[in-house]
């Protein structure tokens, strides 16, 4: 058992006279029969970690909790704790904070918590006391199937599991201005003979007509299961006037962000992309906690996106809608220095199109690079260098006295060394330029400019020309929706 007046002391000395590094996350485990384990990377420098964590009970900034420990020597490449004398149920919520040691200087992470879930995968929850609950199983466990093989996350849609995706409910989008609001409604995300589902649809399908000009969108909420998550950017209220469109269309946006996050490992997604002008689907990764400050400095990572249009091309003539896909990483030390640039890469199929059969993308993370494949072609591999992302990015000549968020990470992935979780979302239009005014759609041009101030209500009144691309009398309007059959995750070093 720890010395706990030691650790608090020790802990409150080094925050105020060393700058905090980003830590290595805590990774769980459910222990067979019963039990917990605790345990963290073995980077270079670390010499103790301490763990002080109470079950469903708060553990406020260094407080003690009703279990510390000190663990002062490596378990081959981690810092782990067991705790075999305590019984963890599923839902139970773990409140813990930890110290490092790393390079004699003392850090810590407070107020956290962990949420103790079984099982996502589709094999059904997992009681016997016989098995593990979770990667990394216990070694009497079979290791031939899920999750002992590696597999830490599976979901093949057999229905929407709400434990696991958390609904977004915001009119702010993504930070680009988009034309869709996220809400919560089975006309939009659903689950049916094993895909999901994500459809957009109109504003006044579900509000009458003329309530985009004058009506007032209110997302605010009441109940934790639809309260506005977003409250940027407007997200949260929009009054229509007539020259300021509410959010004409009504989408989804699904996440992880409460109940499932990894660091390194390889994230698989088998999907079909939506087909229709403006519609703009994606599937990434954000990171947990963006323990490198506000984006892009905590880095974003691109499964997948692609662009609805049928018929859409770049100023070379290059077709850049459905029959295009992109993979990228977002990072840099902060807006508007983003070096995604060099972390990009496309896909053309060259005939065929993204909307018409399904693709699996993937991505492979580790310590050292990451890797994105369309159907296992590699379409992008980056390793940022030994001295990582600021110099791979030349940010110190590029933007001179630029401090380097990444500075004190042991790791040179970072920011990319830190716990991300899934989203998945179809968004429409937007002014942010990804759907540039140099591009050229056909049979009809884009129907608004990045710079116009009425750029939603621009939109809207061309709806005659690219809702009817949506087929939205066709198989219910699903040719609009992005599906998806499975997303797997498997942990670093078991695939």
């Amino acid at each position: 058992m720890a010395s706990i007046f030691k650790l608090t002391v020790v802990a409150f000395f080094f925050a105020v006279c060393h700058a905090i590094p980003p830590l290595p996350p805590v990774q769980f485990s459910v222990m067979s029969p019963q039990g917990l384990r605790m345990q963290i990377l073995g980077n270079p420098g670390i010499t103790l970690v301490a763990y002080h964590y109470s079950i469903n009970k708060d553990v406020i900034g260094v407080a003690p909790g009703d279990y510390n420990y000190d663990i002062t020597d490596k378990t081959g490449d981690y810092w782990v704790h067991e705790n075999t004398d305590i019984v963890v149920n599923s839902g139970d919520v773990v409140n813990y904070w930890y110290l490092v040691i790393y390079n004699g200087g003392g850090y810590q992470d407070t107020d956290l918590s962990w949420t103790a879930v079984y099982c996502f995968h589709s094999h059904g929850c997992i009681s016997s006391p016989d098995m593990c609950y979770r990667y990394p199983c216990d070694a009497g466990c079979d290791m031939g199937v899920p999750p002992c093989n590696g597999l830490i996350f599976e979901d093949n849609f057999d229905s929407l599991n709400k434990n696991v995706w958390e609904h977004e409910i915001t009119a702010g989008g993504g930070g680009n201005w988009e034309f869709q609001y996220y809400t919560n409604n089975r006309t939009n995300s659903y689950c049916r003979d094993g895909t999901l589902f994500i459809k957009p649809t109109l504003t006044e399908d579900t509000y009458g007509k003329g309530f985009v000009s004058s009506g007032t969108l209110n997302l605010w909420g009441s109940s934790p299961a639809n309260l506005c998550t977003g409250h940027q950017w407007w997200g949260c209220e929009r009054l229509g006037n007539p020259t300021n469109y509410i959010n004409p269309v009504q989408s989804a946006r699904l996440r992880s962000v409460h109940s499932f996050g990894f660091t390194y490992g390889k994230v698989e997604v088998r999907a079909k992309m939506p087909i229709g002008d403006w519609l703009w689907p994606a599937i990434w990764l954000l990171p947990t906690h963006s323990g490198y400050g506000e984006w892009p400095a905590s880095g974003e990572i691109d499964i997948v996106e692609s662009r609805g249009n049928i018929n859409y091309k770049d100023s070379g003539g290059t077709s850049v809608g459905v029959d295009q896909m992109g993979s990228a990483m977002h990072w840099g030390p902060f807006m508007p220095y983003n070096a995604y640039h060099l972390t990009h890469a496309s896909k053309n199929l060259n005939g065929q199109n993204f909307g018409e059969a399904f693709y699996k993308y993937v991505v492979e993370w580790t310590p050292t690079d990451i890797s994105f494949f369309v159907d296992d072609e590699q379409i992008l591999k980056i390793d940022p260098g030994p001295n990582g992302f600021y110099d791979f990015g030349k940010f110190a000549t590029e933007v001179p006295n630029t401090h380097n968020p990444w500075e004190n990470s042991p790791n040179k992935m970072a920011p990319f060394d830190q716990d991300f979780y899934i989203i998945m979302n179809v968004a429409v239009g937007g002014t942010g330029g990804y759907f540039s005014d140099g591009l050229t759609n056909q049979p009809y041009p884009k129907p608004w400019n990045d710079q116009s101030p009425t750029a939603p209500r621009d939109f809207w009144l061309a709806k005659d020309q690219w809702y009817p691309t949506w087929f939205p009398t066709v198989n219910n309007g699903e040719g609009a929706a992005m599906e998806v059959d499975y997303v797997r995750v498997w942990a670093h070093g078991s695939y």
